[in-house]
């Protein structure tokens, strides 16, 4: 009996309508647009402005679109894995938010908290539901509102981040594609490195805490910078040498878009021609746990099946990853 894979047969995306300038930036905060592209590559990001809406609700619209371009139905779902630091609340998770929303009635879901790798961590752990038989119909979203933890008078971070959202569907397979192979990593030495003060059990909200803007993303730029190339790069090349596979076999790199700098370091050190790898950061900056779909759904026109892919992030913990896709349509 042939193994079942996990096959992606469909990807949605979703970002804001309200777009955040370099030129909105310079009247906010001591930067400018040269200064901003220069370092990380941004010229724009998307914001949830509408106080009412969080990440479920990019969330779902992800969903939906996803839903409606696999004809699928929100009944038929039966798992649903959301990737987010940002959550509607500390509890219940934002996964059963958006299965309640797309009115899934049929599915339980639950969150993964690993930054920008979460997307990665998520679809791994989505692969293996499939894998096992047990389900048919998982969908996994990466989705972040990082508008809701920026502090917009922090030069050093408020040029970084966007909201958007992504979703992928998963299905089994018995051909030889989908998941093929996926290495993750994690060293929680590197929390101090990147991070958000307050908010947790170790230090829960008071006034003090909000009147002292711990509530907000803290990094530490160089430290993350040099430990996210080294971690994406070396969980590829060790994914390609266990599939017996050379950068050269590789469509499509696929890298999470923290920083333009980062994606281009990358991308040198593996071999890799710039023309193959994904690229959006310009647009809408870090979405964190969305990235990486949201490259998929805006590449999506260009994938052809067979194609192999590498999926590959770094991400506050420190968390990073590799993931091996062969491309199922």
């Amino acid at each position: 009996m042939s193994k079942i894979h996990a096959a992606i047969t469909g990807v949605g995306g979703y970002v804001p309508d309200d777009v955040l300038t370099n030129a909105d930036l310079e009247k906010m905060v001591d930067t400018n647009d040269e200064w901003i592209t220069t370092r990380t590559g941004i010229k724009e990001r998307r914001i949830l402005k509408d106080p009412s809406k969080a990440t479920s609700d990019m969330g779902v619209e992800a969903v939906n679109q996803l839903l409606q371009k696999t004809n699928t139905q929100a009944s038929d779902i039966e798992l649903l894995i959301c990737a987010t630091v940002t959550g509607d609340m500390v509890f219940p998770d934002t996964a059963n938010t958006i299965l309640d929303k797309v009115g899934a009635k049929n599915a339980f879901g639950f969150d993964i908290n690993a930054a920008c790798s979460g997307f990665l961590y998520a679809l791994t752990t989505a692969a293996k539901f499939i894998e096992s038989g047990m389900y048919k119909k998982v969908i996994v979203v990466g989705a972040d509102k990082m508008s809701s933890i920026v502090d917009y008078e922090d030069r050093a971070t408020c040029i970084i981040f966007g909201d958007g959202a992504g979703a992928v569907m998963l299905e089994p397979t018995d051909e030889e594609s989908g998941i093929m192979d996926s290495l993750l990593k994690a060293d929680g030495a590197g929390r101090e490195f990147l991070h958000m003060k307050a908010g947790g059990s170790l230090k829960p909200p008071s006034a003090e805490t909000v009147a002292n803007k711990e509530h907000y993303v803290y990094q530490e730029g160089k430290s993350v910078f040099k430990a996210a190339v080294n971690g994406m790069v070396s969980t590829t090349n060790q994914v390609l040498e266990r599939n017996n596979l050379e950068i050269d076999d590789i469509s499509w790199l696929v890298p999470h878009q923290a920083n333009m700098r980062i994606i281009n370091s990358v991308g040198d050190m593996l071999g890799i021609p710039a023309e193959k790898v994904m690229v959006n950061i310009h647009k809408y900056g870090n979405t964190t746990a969305a990235t990486i779909p949201l490259c998929l759904s805006e590449y999506e026109p260009q994938l052809k099946k067979g194609d192999y892919l590498i999926l590959t992030a770094f991400g506050g913990g420190f968390t990073w990853g590799s993931i091996l896709i062969k491309w199922s349509y």
